[in-house]
């Protein structure tokens, strides 16, 4: 069963740094696109970045406007681990938000809608 749990949110002061990790089971990561999300208190949930694998193995990203330049996404295949990694620097406090990872067959998607699975979530507070 396709399983993904997050971890690594915090509480941050403004302008630091957190990593978080979707750790994913019950699939080939390879055939699927990952995608974060985050849900900020009374607003819709807003996707934030995605990671696919291209044609020839590599790796293709996505971000949203907002975190360009400052958050990036990766993924580690070594061994027996299939995690996602969104490294977020320079964090603002209009990044506070639950952010969740997703994961759909392929390819990337900016339609929360087509995402078919989800993690619980991980709560993300950026406050001095």
């Amino acid at each position: 069963q396709l399983q993904l749990v997050e971890s690594g949110g915090g509480l941050v002061e403004p302008g630091g740094s957190l990593r978080l990790s979707c750790v994913a089971s019950g699939f080939t990561l390879d055939y699927y696109a990952i995608g974060w999300f985050r849900q900020a208190p009374g607003k819709e949930r807003e996707g934030v970045s995605c990671i696919s694998r291209s044609g020839s193995g590599g790796d293709i990203t996505n971000y949203a406007d907002s975190v360009k330049g400052r958050f990036t996404i990766s993924r580690d295949r070594v061994g027996a681990k299939k995690t996602v990694y969104l490294q977020m620097n320079s964090l603002k406090p209009e990044d506070t938000a639950v952010y969740y990872c997703a994961a759909r067959r392929w390819s990337c998607s900016s339609s929360r809608g087509d995402f078919s699975s989800w993690g619980q979530g991980t709560q993300v507070t950026v406050s001095s």
